[in-house]
C-alpha cells in the first residue's frame, strides 16, 4: 500500500490529521490485524490454565466465549481514551490498547484448576491494580529512575521465558492432552510447523499488510490445514457459531468481587511495569512518527488511560489493557502519525466485541495451530527483552544483578514446590518468578553503589563487549 498521497509530510506527522475516510479506515483496521491474536491469546491461555471452555459441547464454553469477547470490547474502549481523551485521561496519540501478556504469569497461577470459580478474585484484582496503575500517572515520570534497560529488560525476558513453555504446550496438543499417545504427535506438531512457516515466510519476504499481519495470515492458513486434515470437524464450527448469540453486552461483576492478596499485590506491582511499557511506547510513537521526544502531558495521559481503562475492564470480566507495541512499530513504517486512523480501529474493535459470534469462530481454532502462532509471540517477547538489555553497560556490579535476579526469578518457576511450605498468596507471588526476579532487581540496582561499576568497566564491559570474542573470560573473572 502506498502511503505518499495520504497527505503531505507536515500533516502525517500530526496527531490531529484526519485522512480521508476511504483511507483511515483500512488502515484502523490494519493496527487491529497487527495486534488481533496478541489481544486474545490471553483469555484462552486464561481459560485454559483454569481447566474450562474447550471443545463447544463444555458446559463452560460460553464463559470463554465471553472472555475473548470482552478482550476485544475493552481494547477498543480503552484505545478511543488514548486517541479521544476525556480530560486529562490519554495521550491524544495513536495509542492502540490490548490484553497485555505481561499479566499472564500472575494470572495463571492465580487461576490454575479451578476453573470459572478462579474469575471473581482476579478480576477483582484486574480493578484495584488498574486504579494503581492509573494513579502511578500522578508520578511516572519521577519513578523512571528506578527502572533503567537493566531492570526493565530482564522483566520483559523474564514474562518471555515464563510464557515459551506453554507455546510448546500448546503445539503438541495442550494441557489436557498430556500423558496421552496424541500428545507431542507428528499431526499436532505438523499444524504448528506450518503456522510458524507462512508466518516466517510473510514477515520477511512480503510488504505491506501481508508483512504486518503475518501472525493473522499463519493462523488463517493453519486454521484451513486443520480442516483439511481433520484435526477441525466442520460440524464443530457450525457448532460454535450456532451456540453463539449474535449480539451480546457485556455484564458488570458477572464473576462476582472476592478479595485476594496474592491477585492484589500481584498486580499492583505488575503495574510499574506495564507502565515503564507505555512510557517507552509513547516516546517511540512520538520519535518514530514525528520525530520529537513525548511530552509529559502525553505520557502522564497515557498512563491514565492505561490504568483507567484496565480498571473499567475488569468491572465487567476484560484482562489488564496495555499499549501495544507492535502498533508503535506500524507507526514507524506507514509514517502515518493520525490518532483519528487509531480510532477507527478501535471502533472495529468494540463493534467485534459485542458480537459474540466474532469470539466463536475464534475459539474453534485448535490449540495446536495457535501454539505455532504464540511460540512466534512469545518467542518475540523474549527477543525484545534482549534488545532492552542490549543498551545496558555489562561491567561487573550490572552481570551480578543481573544474574542473581535472573537465578531466584527463573529458579522458583522451574521448581515451584521450593516454596511449598509459603502461605498461598506468598507462593503464587514467588513462583511467577517475575515479582522476586524485579524486585530483586530494583532493590539491588537502587543499593550497589555505582563506583563499584565504574571500577570494573574496564575489567569485565571493555574485555566482553569491546571484543566479543573475550566474553568466556569476563565470565570466568566473575
Amino acid at each position: 500500500m502506498s502511503y505518499g498521497s495520504i497527505g503531505t509530510p507536515e500533516q502525517l506527522r500530526d496527531p490531529n490529521y484526519t485522512p480521508a475516510l476511504h483511507r483511515a479506515i483500512p488502515l484502523g483496521i490494519q493496527h487491529v490485524l497487527a495486534m488481533f491474536v496478541s489481544n486474545v491469546t490471553p483469555a484462552i491461555i486464561v481459560a485454559g490454565a483454569a481447566g474450562f471452555g474447550f471443545g463447544s459441547n463444555s458446559p463452560d464454553f460460553p464463559e470463554l466465549l465471553y472472555l475473548i469477547q470482552m478482550s476485544m470490547l475493552f481494547a477498543g474502549i480503552a484505545t478511543l481514551l488514548q486517541t479521544l481523551t476525556i480530560g486529562p485521561v490519554g495521550a491524544a496519540l495513536p495509542i492502540v490498547q490490548g490484553t497485555s501478556f505481561a499479566f499472564l504469569p500472575i494470572m495463571i497461577p492465580l487461576v490454575a484448576g479451578k476453573g470459572v470459580d478462579a474469575l471473581a478474585a482476579l478480576f477483582t484484582g484486574v480493578i484495584i491494580g488498574g486504579l494503581f496503575h492509573a494513579l502511578l500517572g500522578t508520578f511516572i515520570g519521577k519513578i523512571r529512575f528506578a527502572l533503567p534497560p537493566l531492570v526493565t529488560g530482564l522483566v520483559v525476558t523474564m514474562i518471555g521465558l515464563a510464557l515459551v513453555k506453554t507455546g510448546i504446550q500448546y503445539a503438541a496438543g495442550g494441557v489436557p492432552a498430556v500423558g496421552t499417545p496424541e500428545y507431542g504427535s507428528l499431526l499436532n506438531w505438523s499444524a504448528a510447523l506450518l503456522v510458524i512457516i507462512v508466518t516466517l515466510g510473510l514477515k520477511f519476504f512480503t510488504r505491506g499488510m501481508l508483512s504486518v499481519s503475518a501472525v493473522l495470515i499463519g493462523l488463517v492458513a493453519g486454521y484451513v490445514y486443520a480442516i483439511a486434515v481433520g484435526m477441525l470437524p466442520l460440524s464443530a464450527i457450525s457448532g460454535s457459531w450456532e451456540n453463539s448469540a449474535a449480539f451480546a453486552l457485556p455484564q458488570p461483576f458477572k464473576y462476582g468481587f472476592e478479595l485476594s492478596a496474592a491477585a492484589i499485590i500481584g498486580f499492583c506491582l505488575m503495574a510499574f511495569v506495564s507502565a515503564v511499557e507505555t512510557v517507552g511506547d509513547v516516546s517511540g510513537i512520538t520519535k518514530g512518527g514525528a520525530g520529537r521526544e513525548a511530552t509529559d502531558t502525553e505520557i502522564q495521559g497515557a498512563t491514565y488511560a492505561d490504568g483507567l481503562g484496565t480498571a473499567i475492564a475488569g468491572c465487567f470480566g476484560g484482562f489488564p489493557n496495555t499499549s501495544f507495541s507492535q502498533n508503535v512499530g506500524l507507526i514507524a513504517m506507514t509514517g502515518v502519525m493520525s490518532r483519528h486512523v487509531v480510532t477507527w480501529g478501535a471502533i472495529f474493535l468494540i463493534v467485534c466485541g459485542l458480537v459474540p459470534k466474532v469470539g466463536g469462530v475464534i475459539r474453534t481454532v485448535p490449540i495446536e495451530v495457535l501454539g505455532g502462532g504464540v511460540i512466534v509471540m512469545f518467542g518475540m517477547v523474549v527477543a525484545s527483552g534482549i534488545s532492552m538489555l542490549s543498551d545496558v553497560a555489562w561491567n561487573r556490579r550490572n552481570m551480578v544483578i543481573f544474574a542473581i535476579s535472573l537465578s531466584v526469578g527463573l529458579g522458583l518457576q522451574l521448581e515451584p514446590g521450593a516454596v511449598q511450605h509459603m502461605g498461598d498468596t506468598a507462593r503464587i507471588l514467588l513462583t511467577s518468578g517475575l515479582l522476586p526476579a524485579a524486585l530483586i532487581a530494583i532493590v539491588l540496582n537502587l543499593i550497589l553503589p555505582e563506583h563499584l561499576a565504574d571500577e570494573a568497566t574496564d575489567e569485565v564491559s571493555g574485555g566482553m563487549a569491546g571484543h566479543g570474542k573475550g566474553s568466556l573470560a569476563a565470565d570466568d573473572r566473575v
